[in-house]
Order: structure tokens, then sequence, then C-alpha cells
């Protein structure tokens, strides 16, 4: 009966008591029988609903989307298991407004050992028990969020060693081409050095350009080597037969940075414990009944405070107030942060796709006038090295075409993983 009593009495309380107002209450009597999950987490939580609203902008079938999807099911995925425990621990802290059960020993002055069971109920609490069950909640979505980044930050990483591994391929095949063309000048050269028509200096020029364009080759080679091995070792199936590369979709204008959301949650933990340090330094109303071995009954009313006052009790007060507006301070700190930083992607990402207009016109135009002077030379116009020369500047312009062209291509991918869009919120 005593149970019962406290039971029904807390029901009440729970329906009734002033707490303070969280935009993670529900309804006075949700969850009274434990039923809560995920899908009722993301139903009553924005995070988690923005969350899942994020859609992937890689492109169905382009080698973003392959390299994504081999590295998202090797994932361990152990952000998953983190918000698991942090969803159980949610799951306790919405109980946290029943009573507790539990035995009492104790030996009396007569040397007799008295055993009860005691059934507490906390009736006022101002609002530490709200404060709990929002911490929980709070820490399910800073789980989520830590789900979504990690995930993000994996197919980032995975795409930006595609395209290290690309770029090397790429730069390769020029390479190979150039060493092919300048070997037919070091012939030229050669017989023209034993005909005693030309100066072996010149011979020794052209070979220490190849020699060059040898090491740059080599370095390229390995350098796509390096980076293809490492993207296979985090990918579920091997990477070698992906080619190209592509644009990526357009990111929902409404898709505000991880960081931010990073930092939200981060604030919602920090106001909730604010909120229970707050409640451990008032005074709080609990009752108290118990039953012994004999059938005994007993109980009560109490009154207590986790801690108490003291000399420095006003100040500590005041700190946790102040908490409150670090906690709101850092979002913006970080939202600045973010802007700061996207303004800065956007900004280079058009400059690199102007350079790269840019350099493959200088590209055109270097090939046009490599192609004069080969048939000048062909009329017998142009020495050697002349021709030498103008294709040295060719390569130039190829190399810094390729160059420019996958910075643009990181400058994209970094700004969608800033925005958290490169993997679908509903699948992670």
């Amino acid at each position: 009966m005593l149970l019962s009593s406290t039971i029904l009495l807390s029901g009440c309380l729970k329906s009734t008591a002033p707490e303070t107002a969280s935009r993670f209450a529900s309804g006075p009597n949700d969850q009274l029988v434990g039923q809560a999950s995920v899908q009722a987490d993301g139903e009553t939580s924005p995070i988690i609903q923005n969350l899942k609203a994020r859609h992937s902008i890689l492109q169905a079938g382009s080698p973003y989307a392959t390299v994504a999807s081999g590295v998202l099911a090797s994932d361990a995925r152990v952000a998953e298991a983190e918000l698991r425990v942090a969803i159980l621990r949610k799951k306790a802290a919405d109980r946290n407004w029943l009573p507790t059960l539990g035995p009492r020993v104790s030996l009396t002055s007569l040397g007799d050992l008295v055993a009860e069971i005691v059934v507490n109920q906390v009736l006022f609490d101002n609002g530490r028990k709200r404060a709990e069950r929002d911490l929980a909640q709070a820490e399910v979505e800073a789980a989520a969020v830590a789900m979504s980044t990690d995930g993000n930050k994996r197919v980032a990483d995975a795409i930006g060693l595609y395209l290290k591994a690309a770029e090397g391929r790429e730069a390769t095949a020029q390479y190979d081409a150039a060493l092919s063309d300048l070997n037919h000048f070091e012939w030229i050269m050669d017989q023209r050095v034993k005909g005693g028509v030309s100066n072996m200096s010149d011979l020794n020029v052209i070979q220490q350009k190849l020699a060059d364009l040898k090491a740059k080759r080599s370095a390229a080679q390995e350098d796509a080597e390096t980076a293809l091995a490492e993207l296979n070792a985090m990918s579920a199936s091997p990477m070698d037969d992906v080619r190209g590369i592509g644009q990526l979709g357009a990111a929902p204008v409404a898709a505000e940075p991880l960081s931010v959301l990073e930092a939200e949650t981060a604030r919602d933990i920090a106001l909730a414990n604010a909120r229970i340090a707050r409640a451990s330094h008032l005074p709080g109303l609990g009752a108290q009944a118990s039953i012994d071995q004999n059938g005994n009954t007993g109980g009560g009313l109490n009154v207590q405070a986790d801690q108490g006052f003291g000399f420095g009790t006003m100040a500590t007060l005041e700190s946790i107030e102040l908490t409150k507006d670090t906690a709101e301070r850092r979002v913006s700190e970080a939202r600045e942060d973010a802007n700061r930083e996207m303004a800065s992607l956007v900004r280079k990402y058009e400059a690199y796709k102007r350079q790269s207009a840019e350099a493959s016109s200088l590209v055109t135009q270097a090939k046009s006038n490599l192609d004069l002077f080969q048939k000048q030379y062909d009329g017998g116009q142009r020495k050697v090295m002349e021709v030498v020369g103008v294709y040295e500047t060719y390569i130039r312009a190829l190399e810094t075409a390729l160059e420019v062209k996958y910075k643009a291509a990181r400058a994209e991918l970094r700004i969608a993983e800033l925005q958290g869009v490169l993997a679908s919120g509903d699948r992670i």
C-alpha cells in the first residue's frame, strides 16, 4: 500500500510540479511505460530531424558515390555504438521520476540486525529530474551529430585519397607522353652531336630535362599508388578500376554546418548540467516509506539539499548562471567560424574554377605555339633547342592546369564536408 501510494503521488506530482521549460519537454504522461525509441527521439528532436533530412549530394553511379559506398560499408561505426549507449542512458533517464527501491541493513545498539526495504520518492527537486532527462536527450543528440560528422569525414577522407590517386595517375600519363617526345628530341640531338653539327652541351641540357621529367613521373606514380593502397585499405571493395572525377550536386541552402550543430548540443549539455548543479544547492522535498523483516512500516517526508549552503554558495550560483551565457556565446562563435570558413572556401572554389579555365586556355595556346615551332623546325627555320624550350613551356602549362583542376575539386569536397552532405543522414 505504501509503494502504491507513493507511485500514485509521484505520478500526480510529475504532471503538476512546476519545472524549468525545455525544448526537450514532452507531454506529462509520455514515456510512462518506457517506450522510448530512436524514432521517438527523432520525432521530438529538431537536431536529429535536421540530420535525418540531409541528403548526399554525391550523384548516383559517379566515382565519388562508388568510393563513398565502399568506405561506408567497411566502417567500424564506433560512433553508432556510442549513440546506442546514449539512447539507453536516455531510456533510463526517462524513468527517473519513478520511486527507487532498495535494501537498508543497520545494526542497533542492542546488537540486533535490522533489515528493511526502503522506497524513496522525490516530490520536489527544483527541476533536477527534468534537467537530467534533458541532459540525456542532449547527449543523444551530441552522439548523433558525432556520428554524422564521423560518416561525412570518412567519406571526405576517402574521396580525398581518390582525388590524390586520380591526380597522380593523370600526371603520370602526361609525363609519359612528355618523356616519349623528349626522348625523340634527345635522339635527334645525339645524332647531330655525332655528326658534329651540334654542341655536346645541348645534348646535356636535353638529358637533364629528361632526368627531371623522370623524377616527376616517378613521384606522381608513387603518390597515386600510395593513395590508392590507403583507399583500398579502408574500403570494402577494391577501387583500382574506378576512374574519373565529376561535379558534386547542389547542396541544400539551409544545410547548417555540422560544427554549429555540435556546438548547439554542447550548449544544451552545459545548460542541463547548470540546472542540475543549481538544483543541488537548493532544498528539495522527498518521501520515504520502509518495511522491515517483522512487517513494521515507517515513512515520512524529508527536506534536504545535496550541497549545503556555505560562504561561497552565492558565487557558485552566479557562476552557474554565467555558464548559460558562455554556452550561447560558444554557439555564436562556432557559427561565425563556420561562416568564415564557408565564405573562404566558396571564394577559393570560384577562383580555382576561373584559374582552371584560364589554365586550359594557356594549354591550348602553348600547344598551338608548339605545333607552329614544330612545323618551322621541319621546314628548317627553327633549331632543336628552340622547339625543346617551347615544349617545356607546354609541359608547365599542363602541370598548372592539372594542379588547379584538382584544387577546385578539393575545395568543392571540403564545402560539402563542412555542410555535412556527403553522406545521407537517414542512411547514417
